[in-house]
């Protein structure tokens, strides 16, 4: 046996499940078609928004608590920042399913936080520009993760624990056996006892059984120049998800001190070729997140002075795919998470490792099971 478990794909959650696993003390050797940290997934943009109070359900909530602390214990290994949190906004109509599912969220796990209207919100949040008919939700335990940073980290301190980890290697084929996995990678065979793949946008390629369940879907991340950088500083602009006519509006303060980060990812557009993603903007997609952002954020210049391309996997029901696949011996799959993975990553690679070496988890992830698709 090459290693007792193989990870294909150690971008965001491969990171994660990599460091976790290592943990145990077991062998795990891992295959990544690019380097580490790559622009090619979700992992890119320099940041992702932590948020607690989950519009995408409540039954998150208690995966995002332990996964804040598995993103400080990953700050002390790894002596780097990575989690910042100086609070999220989301804004938009009470009455719209997704600030209801919010405020759910909110009120079962007494979670901290403030709802802020008309004068007082925008007093306190100016950087905004709210409606009569808005509401400001103040998340306290919010904010912002570095994710190219975070996957370096993690892959790095499970290279420290033994994990062997190998950069520009492609994936050919995997074959699942009642004794153990062969993987086919840039033409050489490995053998392991149990595989998880990680692959995202790409896992359809390797399991074309789910095609139709996973579907790449191309996000479009733009920054504005602010006309005063004060106030989009972290001290005083929270992360925010704005909710509104046709936009999905989110952003973090500026984390250089030129560009603010806002950009709209609603409706994102199908990918049918990872390989061949579309890294150009077009000119129709800058105007209409600029319009957004002019109505919106007036205190931002409404041209995005920077645009870049990413790539996540969606499920029809915007539940990711976790857990060991029907009919496939000693394989497992993280997958699909639709755009809202990458906050509870580290949660997510420590149930994989406890799945794969005890058979079961103590998280709730009903949710996620891949027996929903047992049928694909």
């Amino acid at each position: 046996m090459d290693a007792d478990v193989a990870i294909v794909g150690i971008g965001t959650m491969g990171s994660m499940a990599a460091w976790q696993l290592s943990k145990t003390g077991i062998s795990v050797i891992g295959f990544e078609q690019f380097g580490i940290g790559n622009d090619r997934t979700a992992a890119g943009g320099e940041s992702r928004l932590f948020r607690t109070a989950y519009m995408e359900g409540k039954e998150y909530v208690p995966l995002l608590f332990e996964a804040k602390k598995l993103w400080r214990e990953l700050e002390i290994e790894s002596s780097r920042e990575l989690l910042t949190l100086n609070g999220g906004l989301t804004i938009g109509n009470p009455d719209t399913d997704v600030i209801q599912s919010l405020l759910r969220s909110i009120y079962e796990f007494d979670l901290e936080h403030e709802i802020l209207q008309g004068n007082e919100a925008t007093e306190r949040f100016p950087q905004h520009r709210l409606f009569s008919e808005e509401i400001m939700v103040l998340d306290k335990n919010a904010g912002f993760l570095r994710p190219e940073l975070a996957v370096v980290s993690a892959v790095e301190r499970a290279e420290s624990l033994g994990a062997d980890i190998k950069r520009y290697t492609t994936v050919q084929g995997i074959y699942p056996g009642k004794n153990g996995v062969s993987i086919v990678a840039n033409d050489k065979e490995f053998q392991v006892r149990k595989v998880l793949i990680t692959t995202g946008a790409w896992t359809w390629k390797l399991l074309p059984r789910l095609r139709n369940q996973l579907i790449a879907r191309r996000l479009v991340l733009t920054w504005f120049a602010p006309r005063n950088i004060e106030e989009f500083k972290p001290d005083k602009f929270p992360v925010f998800a704005r909710m509104r006519k046709g936009y999905r509006l989110t952003g973090v303060p500026t984390l250089d001190g030129t560009m603010v980060k806002a950009s709209n990812t609603k409706n994102p557009s199908t990918v049918s070729e990872p390989d061949n993603l579309n890294r150009d903007v077009r000119n129709e997609e800058l105007q209409e997140v600029g319009e957004a952002v002019e109505r919106l954020l007036p205190g931002l210049l409404p041209n995005p002075v920077r645009a870049s391309v990413y790539m996540d996997a969606y499920t029809e029901d915007e539940h990711s795919i976790v857990g060991s696949l029907p009919g496939m011996d000693n394989t497992f799959l993280i997958s699909g998470f639709s755009g809202h993975g990458f906050k509870m990553s580290p949660v997510i690679g420590k149930i994989a490792a406890e799945l794969i070496t005890e058979g079961e988890t103590k998280h709730s992830i009903e949710h996620l099971d891949p027996y929903r698709y047992a049928k694909a």
